[in-house]
């Protein structure tokens, strides 16, 4: 029996549309309403945003859209919910969206698993986590046809996230598919502050991303209590990024829930990043 991740954040009061032509003509505006053309370029790996997409959606839209993806996707998010493994890989099966299904890539999942001393394989984690969900649509969007690796885990320490980094790299090695993936780290940035100190902690956070420095990244975040939900996917990414090459990030845009609302008291911020 086919595992099958239904789309569970899709609908009039969710994330995102669930009708095919809604959602369309929905990402569509995002994807024009960027300020300037952006010049679309291959990319190792990206960070993107996964709230509901009248906040989030334009700089996911926009930074999805200024990258060359591979046809496999490593999708990373964190885990919300607490349900699952720790670290838990979906390893068959599809997850279905209003846009059509997503295969998992069934031997890349099942190979990083064994030889992982971290990651599990696991459907429970999934279930009802939204941090991959919301941006499968974008993807399909841009990438039209590729299939995954679903990956969401939970926070560790910087010796694990470098440690699952180079078990899943060493997996690519081994399998001789480290250019034929591409990976995707989801998360949010600062959680419910005001406008001025949500820009000032997520772009310190931000300034440790563009320089590559996981570490320096997760000392950032919690020497200011930046409440980045995203911290362990994005610090195991630029681990990966690191291991297979990368030389350098660009910020493709950054706004918070109150450049939508207006209402600068307490916003949540966004950021999109291309690493290539």
């Amino acid at each position: 029996m086919v595992m099958v991740r239904k789309a569970a954040f899709a609908g009039p009061f969710a994330f995102y549309p669930s009708n095919r032509k809604e959602l369309e003509r929905t990402i569509q505006t995002l994807v024009e309403k960027r300020p300037v053309r952006i010049k679309k370029g291959p990319a190792k790996a990206v960070i993107l945003p996964h709230a509901g997409y009248i906040y989030s959606g334009r700089v996911a839209a926009h930074t999805v859209s200024a990258a060359e993806l591979k046809e496999t996707i490593i999708i990373m998010g964190p885990n919300h919910t607490g349900l699952g493994e720790h670290f838990s890989v979906m390893v068959d099966g599809r997850w279905q969206t209003p846009l059509g299904d997503i295969e998992i890539d069934v031997p890349l999942a099942r190979a990083i698993v064994k030889n992982s001393e971290y990651l599990k394989e696991d459907f429970l984690a999934h279930k009802q986590e939204h941090s991959i969900e919301v941006l499968l649509p974008l993807l399909q969007w841009t990438q039209k046809t590729f299939k995954m690796v679903p990956i969401v885990v939970s926070r560790a320490n910087c010796a694990v996230y470098q440690r699952i980094a180079q078990e899943i790299v060493g997996t690519l090695c081994q399998l001789d598919l480290v250019d034929e993936v591409s990976v995707v780290a989801s998360s949010d940035m600062t959680h419910f502050e005001s406008q001025e100190s949500a820009s000032k902690k997520d772009h310190y956070a931000i300034e440790s991303i563009i320089k590559l420095n996981p570490d320096e990244m997760i000392e950032r975040i919690e020497e200011k209590g930046i409440t980045m939900c995203g911290a362990a996917p994005v610090a195991i990414m630029l681990n990966m990024a690191k291991e297979l090459g990368a030389s350098q990030a660009k910020l493709v845009e950054y706004q918070t829930s109150g450049d939508v609302t207006g209402d600068y008291r307490s916003v949540v911020g966004y950021a999109g990043i291309t690493i290539e």
